[in-house]
This record gives structure tokens, C-alpha cells and sequence, in this order.
């Protein structure tokens, strides 16, 4: 279905080419084909100091993006797929120009020729690496800045504003802990109309998840527990489903791990029980105190920089128990229990796997605004033929039917309105996901759940009792599961 649309999508902007009056409204056609056709758009987004660029860097598994106040953190930076390292710089007045840059401790500092970030559109880092194949990443600055301007920038680039359409076709949103700021700021992704706006789907990120719990041993299980009762808060669902816990710190370090970082670490684990702890009770113990230990107060603290007290403390857990013999074993044990794997095992679910409904999604929406502005030869057929498109395409009418059901404009019994949100691809967007089957669920199974659902659903269409906007609703699943056994 989704190619058909595709399809349909790229005839009307064909179309479109030769009605356009002007090469200012041909190149804007020629933006929104590659955004049908490109990487997904994902941007990363949250308050100050909520670790954008750290969990950014922990994603791409390299240390690419600056994590200190410096004047890059001011401006929206895009990262992407290339043969070759470069930095291009967009300003605002004046022509795209690719810039020098240095790698200051890993980070990029881009040369912003004389600058100031204020006078900058955005950044383009254009990296070879295989984590952005699929994915186009876009760090942002934080929200809530006690600049306003760098607060606006974000707002700007990436909510429905002014008629124009949101940068990004989905987003990752850190948070500390969840403030009225943070509901605004999702809340602007979820505007319905085609015209206005995409539908952002978002994953809430609960970040330095450790600090919940005081960086005690069981910080990531409280996190957890806070992460699902952050879920189960009707407003916060409604913009965010889906909230993991993560330690972006603690994912990157993981990463790149050094042989001489695991033996300091392996050095103050063979240490007596009652040293460590007392040693481990602060971070400022932890940088500060006089020991017998061959580790200094300086390689102390870069320990701690790298991994954060949480961070340390499991370390030198893991290889005093032995659950951690090597570094490389140290590697994976803090990966996976950074939260890391799990995010992106759902941005695999939620994202790249209907990755091209969000893009379709975002480029009917551009074409929308675009096809207004007077530049166009018959404009009115054309906008006739794109309506036709979102009014028919069913991946639509699932977005629309998802974004209603959330915010309440349906309403159905609890276990119907959780079957429906999960069947609309709520939790994950292949066959076993929308069906609430196991991931190896076999063919027999996925194909005897999806005739079990359609006749549920068709029989709750026509029961006289149902209502109006539940037997809308019904129709839908019941075409989204004709569409699961037809494959």
C-alpha cells in the first residue's frame, strides 16, 4: 500500500513541475521529492542540560556532537549519511558553504566563519557511518533556553508554526522529569490537519535516568518504574506512548570503552569491600579522597567524566562479581543496561518500520502549503488530486484514527480502545506488533489472529449499538486487517 502511495504522491508532483511558474517553487518540488524518498527525518529535542547531544552521540556510537555550552549547541544541526566527513553551513541570508572544523576531546566544532549562531539557518554534518543509513538526525537546542532566541529556533524548526511544516517527520523528547513546558512543546508536533502539519510520532526518553535513583545500583529499575508511570498519565500518553529510560552517558561510554579505562576500573574493584564503598559514597570521595589505590585523583575523574558515579559504581560491581571479566564484556553488560539496545529496538518498531507512511505523510503536508502560494497553473486541480490522496490513503486514515483515539474523540471500552490502538500500529508497526502476537509468531498464527480480529471488528460495526464514530473506527480495522492477511 504504502508504494501505491508513493506513487501517487510523486505523480501529482510531477504535475506540479510543469504548472510551477517559478524556479523558487520548483526547487521547493524538488525538496519535498527527496523528503518522499530520503532517510526519516528524526529529531532529537528536550529542555537544557536534559543530554541531547549525549544520547545522540550514544546512538551514532561515536562522540560527533558538542555536549558543552559552546555556540554549536545554539544551532539546529543535521547529521547524515556521506562518503565523506564535511560541515556545511546554512545562514540565513547568503548561500549554503561548506566550513573547516576540528574535533576538540571527539566533538566537532564547526568554524562558523565569523558568525554568530543567531545568523545561522542550521548545520549539515555529513559522516560515513552505517547508524545513519535510515535515519537523517537532527539535534536541536534546548527548549526553555534562558535565550529566547535559542529557545524560538527549536519551536521554529520543529512545530507546525506560521503554515509552514514541521522539519523533522518524527522525534525523540528528552525528559528530566515532566514540566508544563515539555506537554507545549510535544503537543505542537500533534496537529492533524494535512495542512498545518505533520503527525509527529514521538518516544518519550527519560534521560540521565541514573540521577532518579540517586546513581544507586537499581537507578535504571526506578527508572523504569517512573518511565511506565509517566506512560500510564493520560495527557502524556496521548503525545507520548512509548517512554524508555536511558543513560546516554553510560551508552557512549559503553561504546567506546578503552583497554586502560577497563584495567583502572578492574584496580579499584580488587580493592577491600569497605574501601570502595566508602571511596563510591560520593562523586566528590570519589575525585577527591586521599587512597593506597594505584589510581590518581586525575584518572579518577576522568572516570567519572566518562561514566558518571552510577556509571562507576556498576562498573566496579560487574568486575568484583566477575559478571565482567574483560573490557569487552564491560562493554556489553553497561550497553545493555544503559537502556540503549532497548531505544533502539523502538526506533526500529516505531519509526523505520513505517518510515515511509511518516514521510508520505510529511511531504502531502509541504505540497499542501506549497500548492497555496500562487505559484502554480491550476493550482485548484492539483490540490483537488492531493485531497483525493489523503481523504483515500488508508495509512492516513490510521494516523487520524490513532490521533483521535488519544486524545479522546472515541470513545471505547478499555480493552477495545487498547486493542485498536495496538492493531493501528500503536506499539509497533509489523504484523505480530499490531496483533499483540510474540515477535516469532508464525505465519499460521498471525494470519488465525487476523481472521479472529476482522470478524471481531466486523461484528462490532454492525451491532445496533455501536455508535457512530465506533462503527467509523471499526471499518478501519477491519481494513487494516484485510490488509495484514493480504499480504
Amino acid at each position: 500500500m504504502t508504494d501505491d502511495l508513493s506513487a501517487d504522491i510523486e505523480a501529482v508532483l510531477k504535475l506540479a513541475r510543469r504548472a510551477a511558474r517559478t524556479d523558487a517553487a520548483k526547487a521547493r518540488l524538488d525538496e519535498i521529492g527527496e523528503r518522499l524518498t530520503g532517510p526519516l527525518r528524526l529529531a532529537i529535542a528536550g529542555k537544557v542540560k536534559a543530554g541531547k547531544s549525549t544520547l545522540l552521540n550514544a546512538l551514532l556510537g561515536e562522540e560527533l556532537a558538542p555536549t558543552d555550552a559552546g555556540e554549536c549547541t545554539q544551532i539546529v544541526t543535521w547529521y547524515f549519511l556521506s562518503d565523506r566527513p564535511h560541515a556545511t553551513l546554512f545562514p540565513l541570508e547568503g548561500k549554503p558553504r561548506e566550513r573547516p572544523y576540528e574535533r576538540d576531546a571527539g566533538a566537532l566544532q564547526v568554524d562558523l566563519g565569523g558568525l554568530q549562531p543567531g545568523e545561522v539557518d542550521h548545520l549539515e554534518i555529513g559522516w560515513p557511518t552505517s547508524r545513519l543509513r535510515d535515519l537523517t538526525i537532527l539535534d536541536t537546542p534546548g527548549i526553555a533556553s534562558i535565550s529566547v532566541d535559542v529557545s524560538a529556533r527549536t519551536q521554529r524548526v520543529l512545530a507546525a508554526d506560521d503554515g509552514q511544516v514541521p522539519v523533522a517527520d518524527a522525534i525523540l523528547y528528552l525528559l528530566r522529569h515532566t514540566h508544563s513546558s515539555d506537554l507545549r512543546f510535544l503537543e505542537s508536533f500533534h496537529d492533524d490537519e494535512l495542512a498545518h502539519g505533520t503527525p509527529m510520532n514521538a518516544i518519550g526518553v527519560l534521560s540521565r535516568a541514573d540521577e532518579i535513583g540517586s546513581c544507586r545500583l537499581d537507578s535504571m529499575e526506578v527508572a523504569d518504574r517512573v518511565a511506565r508511570r509517566y506512560e500510564a498519565e493520560p495527557r502524556l500518553h496521548r503525545l507520548c506512548p512509548v517512554i524508555v529510560p536511558v543513560n546516554g552517558l553510560l551508552g557512549h561510554t559503553a561504546a567506546t570503552l578503552r583497554e586502560a579505562e577497563y584495567a583502572l576500573l578492574a584496580t579499584i574493584a580488587r580493592a577491600p569491600a569497605d574501601e570502595v564503598t566508602e571511596l563510591l559514597l560520593t562523586a566528590d570521595r570519589f575525585t577527591s579522597t586521599p587512597t593506597g589505590l594505584p589510581v590518581t585523583e586525575i584518572e579518577r575523574e576522568h572516570l567519572l567524566g566518562r561514566l558518571g558515579l552510577y556509571g562507576v559504581r556498576l562498573s566496579v560491581e560487574l568486575i568484583r562479581t566477575g559478571v565482567a571479566s574483560t573490557s569487552s564484556e564491560l562493554s556489553t553488560e553497561l550497553t545493555e543496561r544503559s537502556g540503549l539496545n532497548r531505544l533502539r529496538a523502538i526506533l526500529v518498531r516505531q519509526f523505520e518500520a513505517r518510515g515511509r507512511v511518516l514521510k508520505a505523510y510529511s511531504a502531502v503536508a509541504a505540497l499542501a502549503d506549497l500548492l497555496r502560494s500562487g505559484d502554480f497553473d491550476a493550482a485548484t486541480d492539483l490540490q483537488g488530486r492531493l485531497e483525493e490522496i489523503s481523504a483515500g490513503a488508508h495509512e492516513f486514515q490510521e494516523i487520524r484514527l490513532l490521533s483521535e483515539l488519544r486524545s479522546g474523540g472515541i470513545t471505547l471500552k478499555p480493552e477495545r480502545q487498547e486493542q485498536l490502538d495496538r492493531l493501528l500500529g500503536g506499539s509497533g508497526h509489523d504484523p505480530a506488533a499490531r496483533l499483540g502476537l510474540p515477535t516469532d509468531a508464525s505465519e499460521d498464527d498471525v494470519r488465525q489472529a487476523a481472521l479472529t480480529g476482522l470478524a471481531s471488528w466486523q461484528g462490532f460495526a454492525e451491532h445496533p449499538l455501536t455508535s457512530r464514530s465506533g462503527q467509523l473506527a471499526a471499518r478501519v480495522a477491519s481494513r487494516t486487517l484485510e490488509g495484514l492477511l493480504a499480504r
